[in-house]
C-alpha cells in the first residue's frame, strides 16, 4: 500500500509523553500501537522508537504506520532504520521498506550505493527501483556502475528496465557491453535491445 503523508494534528509534540509512546509500541493492544505509532513521527525521540519498535511488530497495520512514520521523519537515520529490513524474508516487510524507502528519496539517496553493492542480489534487484526515484543522471551514473560489474542477469535486467525510462547516450556501451556479457540469456538481451532503441530515439516530441 502507497505510503500516504498524513496531516500534522492538533496535539503539540511537546506534550507527547515519549515513554507513554514507547510503552504503547512494546505493550499495547493493535490499536494502541498503531495510535502510538501514529503519533511517534512527530516527537525528537521517534526514530528510535519506531525503530525499535518496527524490529519486533509483526502486526501489517501497525508496521505500516511504523513506516510512514518513519519516512515521515525522512532523515539519512530514518531511512537507514528501513532500509535494515529490505533484505527481510518476509514479503510484506520486505514491500513495506521498499515503500517507505521510495516515499523519501532524499533521505534514501545517500544509501542506494551501498544497496546496489549489498551481497544479496535481491537487495541490489530492488535497489534498482529506488534508484527510479532519484535525479536522471545520478540514477543513470548508478545503474551504470552496477551494470558494469554486475554477475546477476535479473538483477541487470531490473537495471536495464530502469535505464530504458531515464538513460541517456552514456548508458549506451554499458548496455552493449552488457549484453555481450549474457549472450545466452535471451530475455535479457531483448529488454537490452529495447532499452538501446528508446534512448536512442528523440524523446518528447
Amino acid at each position: 500500500m502507497p505510503l500516504i503523508r498524513r496531516e500534522t494534528s492538533g496535539v503539540s509534540a511537546q506534550s507527547i509523553d515519549t515513554s507513554k509512546l514507547a510503552a504503547a509500541l512494546r505493550d499495547g493492544t493493535d490499536d494502541e500501537r498503531w495510535a502510538a505509532a501514529r503519533s511517534a513521527g512527530d516527537v525528537p525521540e521517534g526514530l528510535s522508537i519506531l525503530k525499535d519498535a518496527l524490529s519486533r511488530e509483526t502486526n501489517p497495520r501497525v508496521r505500516e504506520a511504523i513506516f510512514t512514520g518513519l519516512a515521515r521523519i525522512r532523515t539519512p537515520e530514518s531511512a537507514a532504520a528501513v532500509l535494515a529490513h529490505l533484505g527481510s524474508d518476509d514479503a510484506s516487510l520486505r514491500a513495506g521498506a521498499l515503500d517507505a524507502l521510495r516515499a523519501m528519496p532524499v533521505a534514501t539517496a545517500p544509501h542506494i550505493a551501498g544497496l546496489l553493492k549489498n551481497a544479496d542480489p535481491d537487495v541490489r534487484l530492488l535497489a534498482c527501483e529506488l534508484v527510479r526515484g532519484q535525479p536522471s543522471g545520478d540514477a543513470s551514473r548508478l545503474l551504470g556502475d552496477l551494470l558494469a560489474t554486475e554477475a546477476k542477469a535479473n538483477v541487470c535486467a531490473s537495471a536495464v528496465e530502469v535505464l530504458a525510462e531515464i538513460g541517456g547516450p552514456e548508458s549506451l556501451p554499458l548496455l552493449v557491453e552488457c549484453a555481450a556479457r549474457f549472450p545466452d540469456d535471451p530475455f535479457l538481451v531483448f529488454a537490452i535491445q529495447v532499452a538501446i532503441e528508446r534512448i536512442g530515439s528523440p524523446r518528447g516530441g
